[in-house]
This record gives structure tokens, sequence and C-alpha cells, in this order.
């Protein structure tokens, strides 16, 4: 161990919505990683999950041990701001996502609703934390997130098919759209199928700035069938967006998301708490109601949930970028070198996990020791560890630290 470097074993998941063997960037990653595994290719590999979350925690090579035992022994490798804010451990979660098709449909309950919850179902909320979120697009990214302008919403509802889901003689606030949400989402499945089936026959003159809206409705329907409640929120409701490697949207706690295809780094508050309401077995939806009372409405609009990157002075060199979100549980640094560039950063004071998205190089530390690093390789660093990054050919990483 150099100045708290410690290189992690993470783990991959294999949810079905993920991408196939090596189709998959979590899944070629993880295979990449030292001591992990070889990939399958029948298999789903969807999310590798880097830090000390229990239900997929990450341990240190070199021991075996678990990352948060360790953390817990040493507090000093995090230091005592954190330790007061948050106790010896990693306040966030960092992961990369590969996606075939969509992911449910969701939010993640905001402090108050994850306490109340986890109080009443630990074994399904097992925190009670927020958990706002990051997504960094490293392949093209196609996602639903937040909520269409209000204007653009009405202008749907008053196509034939969808008129009589909303009171004709009310304004169209918000008030009215968390009750069309409930009422879209406590349709019965053979009612959902009869009105995408009219949307589709509508002409696509009629549907003005939202003509897109047919077309993601028979690609979710390909995916989950025209049965699925999620079809019509996501299509009628949502932002759909298209992000290009290194763009990247912010998600408020309660801000209703769900990814379509891509590869993703997602980083988040140290949480696992999620309400699911469509793009999954009706067995595992959770409450329409409850769902439809905790979403929020912020943002409106494709462009309030963009992340802007902007270049960072953590960077000594000038090749790192930033994306800060509006919360305070972390930061996450961009890298990306071309052959024979190299990029130092100064010393964080505060505990970071860095993850190697593609191309090799070295890590030097403060002490002098040197690191090979490649695609796959995961390193916890504590707060005061000093990093400088070079390559002869090409490196991309991806470095998520605590802010307070």
């Amino acid at each position: 161990m150099a100045d708290g470097v410690l290189q992690l074993v993470c783990e991959c998941k294999h949810d079905p919505w993920g991408k196939q063997g090596e189709s998959s960037l979590a899944g070629r990653l993880w295979s990449h990683m030292p001591d992990a595994g070889k990939l399958d290719a029948s298999e789903t590999y969807s999310e590798m999950w880097m830090g000390t979350y229990p239900s997929v925690p990450s341990r240190i090579r070199s021991t075996g041990k678990l990352l948060s035992e360790h953390l817990k022994d040493n507090p000093d490798l995090v230091g005592q701001s954190v330790c007061d804010r948050y106790g010896p451990d990693i306040p966030f979660l960092p992961k990369v996502l590969s996606f075939a098709k969509a992911l449910p449909l969701q939010i993640h309950p905001d402090k108050s609703l994850a306490e109340r919850l986890h109080a009443r179902d630990p074994k399904k909320f097992g925190d009670t934390n927020h958990k706002p979120e990051i997504a960094i697009a490293l392949s093209r990214f196609e996602l639903f997130v937040g909520f269409k302008p209000l204007d653009k919403i009405a202008e749907l509802m008053r196509l034939e098919p969808l008129e009589h889901l909303v009171p004709a003689d009310k304004s169209f606030d918000d008030g009215a759209l968390r009750q069309l949400c409930e009422t879209l989402l406590s349709l019965p499945p053979d009612t959902v199928s009869e009105i995408i089936t009219k949307i589709q026959d509508v002409s696509l003159s009629e549907f003005g700035d939202n003509e897109i809206v047919p077309s993601l409705l028979d690609r979710l329907s390909k995916q989950y069938s025209t049965l699925d409640n999620g079809n019509l929120i996501a299509a009628l409701l949502m932002n759909y967006m298209v992000l290009e490697p290194g763009e990247a949207v912010c998600v408020p706690a309660d801000g209703i998301h769900a990814w379509f295809s891509g590869d993703i780094i997602e980083c988040m508050a140290r949480s696992d708490n999620v309400l699911n309401t469509g793009f999954c077995p009706r067995a595992d939806r959770d409450d329409v109601e409850l769902f439809a009372q905790a979403l929020t409405f912020k943002p409106h609009g494709p462009e309030e949930s963009l992340l802007e990157r902007k270049k960072s002075p953590i960077g000594l060199k000038g090749r790192s970028t930033e994306y800060a979100p509006p919360f305070s549980e972390f930061n996450v640094l961009g890298v990306t070198l071309s052959p024979m560039q190299a990029e130092k950063h100064r010393v964080l004071e505060s505990p970071s996990i860095l993850v190697v998205t593609q191309g090799s190089g070295k890590m030097s530390v403060g002490d002098g020791t040197v690191y090979n690093i490649g695609e796959g390789h995961v390193y916890f660093a504590a707060k005061d560890a000093e990093l400088e990054f070079s390559t002869k050919t090409e490196l991309t990483l991806y470095r998520a630290y605590a802010t307070f």
C-alpha cells in the first residue's frame, strides 16, 4: 500500500436488461480486472459496482479484505471531515452500467421517504439515505429523464386516443401531471395496449413537436410488450435524450428516469433504494400512489437535466474535466490522455475511487510507487494520495471523490 492506494476487486451483476458477453462494457471491464473472471458469451453483464455498499462490495486485491472493513480499521484513510459527516466509509457509489434495453422506470426516494420506507420494510429498502445520481456517457447513451415541458405534454394529451385521460376544463399544471402519472400507471394491461395501438394509428402530422413518440412506443413495446404501463409514461411524458461520450445528466432524489441503451459511468449517493413502476414484472412493481406522490417535477425539459462539465483546477496539467452535481456527497473527475501525455492531480483531502475505462498507462504515487494500469483496473485512493497519470498510447479514467 502506497499513500493509501489500494487496488480493488469488484463484482458485476447480471440483470436481464444488461448487455451480453463482449458487447457489455461493464462485463469487459470486469473481466480485465486482475483476479476477476472470464466472460460468458451467453450471460448478461449489467452493473459493475465499486465501493463499500454491502450488497455488492469491493475487496482489496492484495488481502481479500472488504474495503469497508479496512476503512473501519483505518479511518485516517478517509479523513476526519468525512468521518464526522458520514463515518469511516465512502459516501458515494460508482458503477459502470451496460444495458441493451430499458431499465425499470424508477425514482430514488429522498431522505425523508427513505427513512419511512426503511422503517417499514428494511429488507427491501436497506438504508435510510437519499440517492441523487449522475450518469456520464461512455458510448452513445439513450435515456428518458425528467418530464417534458408542460405545454408539450398538454399538446399530446389533446390527441383523440388520450384526451379522455385528463379533465378538459382544468389547466394542465404539475398537479394535473402527477394525477396523469398515477392514472397511466394504474391502467389495466389491455387498456394500455389498446391506447398504444390507437396512438400508432394517428397521423404523424398530428404529433407536432412530439413526432418521435410513435417510434419510441414501437421500440419500447418490442422490449416489454404493449401491456407495460411504462411505455406510456416514458414516451408521452418524459424527455427522450441522446448523449455522446463524455456528456452527462443529473437526476435529483425523486427524479423519474429510465436508461434506454448504452454504457455509462453512474455515481450516486451511497444508497440502493428504488421505487419501480414499469419495465419490470408486475410482481416487482411498487405502489403507484406512493410513486406518484413522491415524484418531483424538476427538471422540466431536457436541457435542465444536463450536467455541465468544466476543466478542473485539480488537474495540474489541464487535462481533467469535472462533473459537479448540486448535492454534497461527491464530484467526478474525467481524465482523457492522448499518446505521451500526462496529468497530475493535486491532493484531494478526501477519499476517491477511480476506474480505467479505456487504454493503459502508468499511475505514479507521491512516494515513488508506480502502478501499471489498464482497462478494468479499479483503485481506492486515500485522502492524502498524490496521483499522476501517463500513457504512451491512450488512457481514459474516471475518479469519483467525496465532497463536503
